[in-house]
């Protein structure tokens, strides 16, 4: 299992092309959910890759938002079951903190993804609304109430 984290000017366009077809293949194809992928925070995120035998397994990307909150977003797996996940989200919470020097973490999870993230100390702070169609609610990872 490899690690990469880059900047958007940094990405080959091969790794370009992986990332959008990984995120394309599951939050359109797999959960048949319409919606602008291309939002313009891919060119100033900070994108952690995973790859397993040079296959990109897993994806997320780190970013601040307009609201100066830090964030990640476009969580995805390929396949599930395997630790890809949890892996790419603790790097990405790693990233987060060292290059944004954050405290807190936001991330919009969907509903039913929200236990996936509070193994990570993730926590509900909203009330489920819709995205997109799928519901989601705002979790939020404040590394001072996290335990030692």
């Amino acid at each position: 299992m490899r690690i990469e984290v880059l900047r958007f000017e940094q990405l080959s366009n091969y790794q370009l092309y992986d990332l959008l077809k990984l995120r394309s293949d599951i939050f359109v194809v797999e959960q048949n959910c319409v919606y602008g992928d291309m939002d313009g925070r891919d060119i100033s995120a900070v994108h952690v890759l995973l790859y397993d035998r040079d296959v990109l397994q897993a994806y997320l990307r780190v970013f601040l938002h307009e609201d100066g909150t830090v964030r990640l977003g476009r969580v995805v797996s390929r396949t599930r079951g395997k630790g890809y996940g949890q892996a790419v989200l603790k790097h990405g919470i790693r990233t987060a903190e060292e290059l944004f020097d954050a405290e807190e973490i936001v991330i919009e999870a969907q509903v039913y993804a929200a236990g996936f993230y509070g193994m990570q100390g993730f926590r509900i702070d909203s009330e489920e609304f819709l995205e997109d169609g799928i519901p989601h609610v705002r979790m939020v990872r404040r590394k001072a109430e996290l335990p030692d």
